[in-house]
């Protein structure tokens, strides 16, 4: 889901009472990734000053926004430049992913998103002959990693790590203190989230899921539903957020890298459950690419993933679930 998006969930830790006495539950909030975070975590120790030395050195890895970054770096064609154990570990899984989605999910649609004004570039206008001339840099195939080097194929393809960045780094915060022995946590930035454990009142970690309602301000929300969490990660991607209207056409920030569109199809949202937070922010992503149907066979052929999606029909929202997604349902509103 992408660094693009702002955050698509609430997190109701109902009842809070951090600072009594029954429990040490630390709270460390922020700004990431264009983005906020919330990391709560069960410890007497506050972690909050390592978390943002690695969020900080996440950054310099993956932000395309840090113009120092190693993806920067490789999308202005830089020769030579070594990926770290954090781009490295993100590239794999990201061709991973983008296999088992047919190319729905594909990082190299960089120049595509630019173009459409939702990237880190931007380009005035854009028409089926611009599309063309960027469609042939789209392709994990023309990006490899030699003897530990970025090598690109074609000097004009570039990487977009928004849809798949800002859930890892979620599992990175979440492996970093589980390595301090830490058993209950709930790490959120922009809205993907991993759990472990419980919260402080000894529950499930309540997540909730946003009804779609257009309003990039995010001023404006309702919850769809509540879901309860632990060692599960949550990612939801939409189009409800990040759009724009121009001679009275919505432009969704979702683009196929297929066809080098924005998508224009009925699903509103997709909330993806699966044991980290990277795979569920991209299949996410690429299910707002696939649309309704192609989505709930894909998540159904996934062992492990869950997912439920809004979309929309002439007699409204509606709401469907893949076979084992139930279990986590708390309250449907």
């Amino acid at each position: 889901m992408n660094i693009k998006n702002l955050a698509l969930f609430w997190l109701l830790l109902l009842l809070f009472g951090c600072g009594s006495k029954e429990n040490s539950y630390q709270v460390n909030e922020g700004w990431i990734f264009g983005t906020t975070y919330r990391i709560v975590y069960d410890s007497k120790e506050d972690h909050h000053e390592s978390i943002r030395a690695l969020l900080d050195s996440f950054n310099r890895s993956l932000s395309t926004f840090d113009s120092t970054s190693v993806i920067s770096r490789v999308n202005r064609g830089e020769e030579g430049v070594v990926a770290d154990p954090f781009f490295k570990h993100l590239f794999k899984n990201a061709e991973k992913i983008t296999r088992e989605t047919n190319g729905a999910f594909d990082m190299t649609v960089a120049p595509l998103v630019n173009a459409w004004g939702f990237g880190f570039k931007k380009m005035d206008s854009v028409n089926q002959q611009i599309v063309d001339s960027l469609l042939q840099f789209v392709g994990m195939d023309f990006v490899t990693i030699q003897d530990g080097v970025i090598v690109k194929n074609k000097p004009g393809v570039m990487l977009d790590g928004s849809a798949i960045a800002k859930g890892y780094g979620v599992d990175v915060v979440a492996s970093h203190l589980k390595s301090y022995g830490i058993r209950n946590l709930m790490v959120e930035i922009g809205g993907e989230v991993s759990t472990l454990g419980v919260n402080p009142k000894g529950q499930l970690w309540r997540i909730g899921i946003d009804r779609p309602i257009d309003d990039p301000s995010a001023s404006n929300r309702e919850l769809q539903m509540i879901i309860g969490l632990s060692g599960q990660a949550l990612a939801t991607s939409g189009n409800y957020r990040n759009f724009y209207v121009k001679d009275g056409i919505k432009y969704a920030h979702t683009i196929d890298p297929r066809t080098g569109f924005p998508v224009n199809h009925s699903l509103l949202s997709a909330s993806v459950i699966a044991a980290d937070c990277m795979s569920a922010d991209a299949y996410a992503t690429a299910c707002m690419v696939l649309g309704i149907d192609e989505s709930l066979a894909l998540i159904e052929s996934l062992p492990g993933v869950e997912a439920c999606f809004i979309y929309h029909t002439e007699s409204g929202e509606q709401v469907v679930y893949t076979t084992g997604f139930d279990q986590y349902i708390h309250q449907k509103n």
